[in-house]
Parts: structure tokens; sequence; C-alpha cells
């Protein structure tokens, strides 16, 4: 991607046919929508939900800054777009550029630094390497097309290795870095073919030290990808398979090759805007729901852990040029706000009317359901959640065509299903609890909790699972916390000690402090009650010197855990 028409910044320009046109193809027209929404009060068919089958762990939701094309976001905006109160985003991923020169290295940095102040998950793409490591050729009617030099493979690799050390320098620990933005649609930027690419992979990629996404081709063309899934040795040198959705028709979302080849792989949408980037356009209604619709269909039928807008703030974007909210944004929101990083999609009738899309995610004891009314009447639907048979509060939040993520009354699951009206033209977010206890609301600001008190709550003590996934200077951690007793536990703090080198750079659904030696993790706002039985869920990443050892003993509130 590159800058779109009528940018504020002189002597850019953007060539609008490739992507609006694209971006028709698989995709519904809003008089398309209007025709098949017919009215419908009728009630749909049961939505079923099932908390035990677990799909795709989810890294977040988030967009691109790019300050050298259209300028950095404010103290204010950064705020917004990665903070979770309402009238935010709580975007959880940030994409910035790797500028081919050092020089503007530092351009994106208040803004990344910023983001991970707030937990965000940093990550970054190249548009080219150095002039100095590229050479032209003629690719069809293009003489001057441009590709980096084979001899030039190692110094590019280093390349990238200096712009993640420059980063991680100034208080940003890149998450991964790309080989290359849409190499296979690259006329104002860099070529790559699949062969190029894998061979770069295989020979070149193990030496950079963080993780390594590829190929981030344009339209998700697999024929990009699948020599990097049919080639052991360059599928060892990437983490991430990455892929833009512009156009790409939803009949090609899923991947079984990838199903068959990427274990222990991650799947992200590293970018797109959809339907369209016309002039003011992220605020048109219904059109927006039209990515409601295209953000389900990256997490069911795609199956996609992260989903990725081009630019943070525009015109056609998630915020406004005035800092607020669009609704194309507030369809992010929907998403980005309540699912949070390290949760799991879980199985969810996905289409239980004409019109109507269903997506669940489950962390812990939390469920959040996520549904999509673009027919032109409401729709009574039918939620149920399989192995509940409690009674639970259910907060919700509604978007439609005069409301934008705005919070509504409590309603009440009983004996696990709840019947809603889904108001026309709307999307709604549900985010309940499998146990009946308090369901979690979303918070911007790190909360006060309750004091803990180190008392055994009753029974053998609490249960901690610790789950580990390092590479060569880094790791992440999840953690489940498991309350085994017999007593409701009001507020807790999860000691540990990291082994010697380790350093915690960002974590969710607790705070951390300190750093490093002995941890203690404090619960948030929204998970600090554990029921008898429940289960919650948090994590961290993390650098390392070269000592992957796990912490070998856990205490929540003084009293010592089981380690499974």
């Amino acid at each position: 991607m590159t800058q779109d028409q009528n940018e504020p910044v002189g002597g850019e320009r953007r060539v609008l046919s490739r992507r609006t046109v694209l971006t028709t193809v698989g995709a519904v027209s809003v008089a398309a929508v209007a025709v098949a929404a017919r009215a419908t009060d009728a009630a749909a068919a049961a939505a079923n939900i099932n908390p035990s089958a677990q799909r795709q762990t989810i890294k977040g939701y988030g967009a691109m800054v790019h300050a050298a094309w259209i300028g950095d976001l404010t103290a204010a905006q950064r705020t917004t777009a990665f903070s979770t109160g309402e009238g935010q985003l709580g975007f959880s991923l940030l994409r910035i550029p790797v500028n081919e020169t050092q020089a503007n290295w530092s351009l994106d940095l208040a803004t990344a630094r910023r983001a991970v102040e707030l937990g965000v998950t940093v990550f970054a793409s190249p548009w080219n390497p150095p002039a100095s490591m590229t050479e032209t050729f003629t690719r069809g009617n293009q003489t001057n097309a441009r590709r980096l030099r084979a001899s030039a493979y190692g110094a590019y690799a280093q390349h990238l290795n200096d712009f993640t050390t420059h980063m991680r320098n100034n208080g940003v620990n890149l998450y991964a870095i790309s080989v290359q933005n849409e190499p296979d649609y690259a006329a104002e930027w860099t070529w790559w073919t699949a062969a190029e690419m894998t061979r770069f992979l295989r020979e070149n990629a193990g030496s950079i030290s963080t993780r390594v996404i590829a190929p981030e081709s344009f339209q998700y063309i697999k024929s990009m990808s699948d020599p990097i899934l049919n080639d052991s040795a360059a599928l060892a040198n990437v983490d991430i398979i990455g892929a833009h959705l512009y156009g790409t028709p939803y009949s090609n979302f899923p991947y079984p090759l990838f199903k068959q080849r990427g274990a222990g792989k991650e799947l992200w949408m590293t970018e797109v805007y959809y339907p369209n980037s016309n002039t003011n356009s992220g605020d048109a209604w219904p059109e927006a729901l039209d990515v409601g619709e295209h953000v389900h269909r990256a997490m069911v039928d795609a199956e996609f852990q992260a989903y990725v807008w081009w630019y943070l703030r525009r015109s056609y974007g998630p915020m406004r040029e005035d800092g607020q909210v669009s609704k194309r944004g507030a369809m992010m929101a929907h998403f980005s706000r309540f699912v949070r990083p390290g949760y799991v999609r879980i199985d969810a009738t996905a289409n239980p009317a004409s019109n109507v899309y269903v997506s669940a995610y489950r962390n812990g004891d939390t469920v959040v359901i996520v549904a999509i009314n673009k027919n032109t009447s409401s729709v009574s639907q039918q939620f149920t959640l399989s192995g509940s048979n409690s009674s639970a509060s259910v907060a919700n939040w509604l978007t439609d065509a005069s409301r934008t993520v705005a919070r509504q009354g409590a309603l009440t699951m009983s004996n696990g299903s709840l019947t809603v009206t889904l108001p026309a033209r709307s999307v709604m977010t549900f985010v309940t609890s499998l146990t009946g206890t308090s369901t979690p609301t979303p918070t911007a600001t790190p909360p006060i909790t309750p004091t803990p008190t180190p008392t055994n709550p009753g029974g053998p003590g609490p249960r901690v699972a610790y789950t580990m996934n390092s590479w060569n200077s880094g790791f992440t951690a999840s953690i489940s916390i498991t309350n085994t007793g017999s007593s409701t536990i009001n507020g807790w703090t999860l000691a540990f000690t990291l082994p010697s080198g380790q350093s915690i750079t960002s974590g969710w659904n607790a705070t951390y402090s300190p750093s490093s030696g002995q941890v203690n993790a404090t619960n948030v706002s929204y998970n600090g009650t554990l029921a008898p039985g429940a289960t919650v869920g948090i994590g961290f990443q993390a650098t390392h010197t070269g000592n992957t050892a796990e912490p070998t003993a856990f205490t929540l509130n003084g009293v010592p855990c089981t380690v499974v």
C-alpha cells in the first residue's frame, strides 16, 4: 500500500483504480444488501456457542501509522487508538514502516513508544531496501521495476536487524518484522517473486533477531505463500504468514495448506481497507456494516489471528482526521475493545439467519459474542451457551445509525440462554461469564483493586499453568490461574520470580511490577473476582539473554500454587 489520493502532504499521489475495483470482488454492494436484507421480524435460528471447541488464539486488532506520509498521531489520538474505554478503539496491534533511510527510523517512534506503554504489540513492514541494495529490471511493460540484488540478501537481513535493534534501543521491542510489503503488487516499490522470497527466508531470515513475517501478498494470493509452506527450511525461518485482503473474495479466505503445514506458525491479516477509500467514507452508513462483516469473515472463515487496517487516522479509516472514532472504527472496536490478545475464538453458529453474523471468543471464564445484523429490520436472536447452566449478567454495546459502541442496559443469561432483539443494521457485542460471576468492562487506565488477603481460600490451593513461546531474544508467556478452593477470591496477586536475564516488556489482563526478578501480577478491574473453579488467563511479552527457563514456583495472595 502507498499514499492515497488527495493526500495533504505535498507531492504525494495515489491511483485508486486498483483498490476500488479489487475491493468489489467477492463483496456485496450496499445497494445489493438493501435488496437482499428483507424485513425480518421473525426469530432467527439459535446461535449455538460451544466454549469447549477452541479455534485460533487472537493476537489483536490494529492499524498502520506512517508519519512520513501523513503525519504522526497526536498524544490524544494515541490514547484514543490504544485504550479500551468508551469512545476509544482499543487497538492492541500497531504496524509501522521500515524506512529505507536510517535517518527516518525514528519518525514513528513517539507513537510506537506510547503504544508499548499501553500494552500494544508493535510490528514493522518495509516498502523498499536501501537503494544501494537494489537493481532495476524490466517486468512486463515496466522498464524501471525494482528488486533486491541477490548479492545483497545478507546485507538486507542486517538492515532489518539494524532497524529492530534501533527500535529496541529506543524502548520498542518489535514483535515481528516483515520481509516486504506487497511484493506481488510493487509497481511503486520493490518486487519479489515467490522463489526469491522463499530463498531469502531459507538462506538469510534465520539471522533476524525477532519474528519474521512473509509474504504479505496484496490479495492473499496463495501462490506467494504456498512455496514457503512447502519448503521446510524456509518455513523454519518464518514465524507469521502475513496477508492483505484487497479484493480477496470470501471464498478464498480459507487456507487448507496452512492448516496442513503451518503448525506452530501464526496467521495474520496485516493490511486492508474495506470496502473502499472514498473521501469521508469512514462514517458512511450502512456501508460501514460491510467492515463488520469483513472482520467477522477474517476471524471465522480465514481464521486469522490478527486484523490490521491501513492508515489508523484517515477520512476512510477507523479514526477520523479530527481524532474521533468513525463508524468503520466502531465496527473494529466491537471486536478490539473486548476480544483482547490471548482470547481464543470458539465455535458459534456463524450465520444463524440471512444477513446475521455471529462469532464468539473466550478467555478463562469470560465469553465475548459479536453479532452483526445487516437486515433492514430487527431480528430476534437466541444465543445458547453450551455447558453453562447458571444465570449470568450480560454487558452489551451497540452500534447502529445513531449510536456508536454505546453501552446498553445489562441483560441476563438464564441457564445458558439469552434472546436479544438485534436492531436493524446494527452490531452488538455481548460480554458474559460461564459461571455467573461478574463480567468484564473495558478500562483505559490501571484500576484500583482490593488489597489481596493472603489466606488460603479453601481446598488444596490455586493451580497455575505456565506456557512459554520463545525465539532468539524474546518470548511470550501465557498463564492460567484456577481457583481450586471453595470460596470466591476477590482481588488477587500472582507472585513469581523470573529467571536471570528475563525482563517483561508488555502484558495483558494484569499489571506487572517490577519487570524482572520477583514479579507481582495483579488483577485488573474486570477479572479480580475468581469464583470457585473459575480460571483467568493472563500473559506477557519479555526479552531474554539466552536463559529461557520457566519460573518454578508461584503464589496467589501468598498461597503456594500447584504448577501443572
